[in-house]
């Protein structure tokens, strides 16, 4: 069975814990983010994409597809160089280019250095991807502790803002940016709280982004994943909760992160042109 066909079902996904930031040839099984499967048209031929958190997981499958699509690519991670060296690869395998920028999106100066670095090398940029994301579950609200609460959401919400602020001199009309939500963020979740609270934040702040910048013609929207196998799972849930992963969807089974890779395609492209303030859900029928 090839990679492209691997769509293991939740009872197929066993318990395991791996050492936060986990690398993602350590997840057993190995989520599939190659693209493998993914039939390109040429969507973004000669654009430019800055997409953080793009070492592995969700972000990595997004820089593939972006870069079969035509796209230059500069990706943004924080500690796994290995994982980002390995996205460099697969991007430059499709015949594109690929930056790679180590940096703390926390800090709004490394984020203003990311988009001077991606701008110098290829002149413009034209699509932002907001996808780094932290989160550590607890299971009560009185174990979160304000370290993990303000990495949350320095992390999750206001490097989402400072990447925007950064991007925005520099973007265009007709150009985008995508946010990286999550179903959590709409329906909760008990051992998630301040993670989900961040999820809402960056739903709002989409939706509201996308007004102030509607008479620019420049496009914001949201992907909301349901349950994905990356590497944040193993390494921030429950053991008992990563066996079986993505069991409560209508599929049975965890997304795949070459799953998710198409609807960023469809929001920074022309295909998404009408398409401004939407939170678009690819969450295998999550059931609330």
């Amino acid at each position: 069975m090839s990679q492209s066909e691997f769509r293991p079902k939740a009872e197929e996904i066993p318990g395991q814990q791996l050492p936060y930031p986990a690398r993602q040839s350590d997840m057993d099984p190995a989520p599939d983010s190659d693209l493998s499967n993914y039939k390109p048209a040429g969507k973004l031929t000669d654009k430019v994409a800055l997409i953080t958190g793009a070492d592995s997981g969700i972000g990595r499958a997004v820089a593939i597809a972006f870069a079969m699509e035509g796209a230059d690519v500069a990706i943004v991670y924080n500690e796994n160089t290995d994982d980002a060296k390995y996205t460099k690869r697969l991007v430059e395998s499709k015949g594109r280019s690929c930056l790679v920028i180590q940096a703390d999106v926390r800090q709004k100066s490394l984020c203003e250095d990311a988009v001077r670095q991606t701008v110098e090398k290829y002149g413009k940029l034209n699509i932002l991807v907001n996808n780094a994301a932290f989160q550590q579950s607890q299971e009560k609200l009185e174990d979160i502790t304000e370290e993990q609460l303000r990495r949350t959401f320095d992390t999750n919400i206001l490097a989402y803002f400072f990447m925007a602020q950064a991007a925005l001199p520099h973007l265009n009309e007709g150009d985008c940016i995508v946010n990286t939500g999550s179903i959590v963020g709409i329906v909760g979740n008990p051992i998630l709280v301040d993670y989900t609270a961040t999820k809402g934040a960056i739903h709002a702040f989409t939706k509201s982004l996308a007004i102030q910048l509607g008479e620019r013609n420049i496009r914001v929207n949201c992907v909301a994943p349901g349950p994905v196998w990356t590497p944040n799972i193993p390494a921030t849930m429950p053991k008992d909760e990563v066996k079986n992963f993505g069991h409560e969807v209508a599929l049975a089974r965890p997304g795949q992160p070459e799953e998710l890779a198409p609807a960023y395609v469809l929001l920074a492209s022309s295909d998404g042109s009408f398409m401004t303030g939407s939170i678009v859900e690819v969450t295998g029928g999550k059931l609330g």
